[in-house]
């Protein structure tokens, strides 16, 4: 069984915890970052256009680069620690939904943790990327709430019966 784990800032310690309780012993466990291009390429194209191209060694968008891939490194290292147990890291760089996606085509199962509005129940505690992950995943999805998911008090009341005349 092939488990791909997606791992994401405040989120990742339920994700890691869900794996760690619903894959097998034996599954094939894949922790997966994906760092979003859209800070750095403004960087970058600022840096181009607004400065001038005079040596890229002083272009900020290398060193966004370099930080969020130390930083995507080091919530992997913290994963697989709490994971406890033989994985693979991987790190992806791109439009995140379509990487998550992507990196879940071979898999048996998808781990993903929501990221909206979790004070309510329903479709508002999906984020824009999770939402599109979770529509489009090419295996089974479990989704989980990085805390203890609300009540079901939290589910608006249904609208009124239209009135007829």
């Amino acid at each position: 069984m092939a488990v791909v784990v997606w791992i994401v800032e405040g989120t990742w310690p339920a994700c890691v915890d869900a794996a760690r309780a619903h894959a097998p012993e034996d599954a094939d466990i894949v922790l997966l970052h994906v760092t979003g291009q859209e800070i750095a390429g403004v960087a970058h194209g600022a840096f181009a256009g607004l400065l001038g191209r005079r040596g890229s060694e002083r272009d900020p968008g290398i060193e966004m680069e370099h930080l969020a891939a130390d930083s995507a490194q080091h919530l992997l290292r913290k994963a697989a620690d709490r994971l406890g147990r033989p994985c693979a890291c991987t790190e992806r760089t791109g439009r995140i939904e379509r990487e998550v996606v992507s990196a879940a085509q071979d898999a048996d199962l998808l781990i993903v943790a929501r990221d909206g509005d979790r004070s309510h129940l329903g479709p508002k505690s999906l984020g824009p990327a999770s939402r599109f992950v979770v529509d489009h995943a090419p295996c089974p999805v479990l989704l989980v709430w990085p805390e203890s998911a609300p009540g079901l008090s939290s589910i608006p009341a249904p609208p009124p019966p239209p009135h007829h005349r």
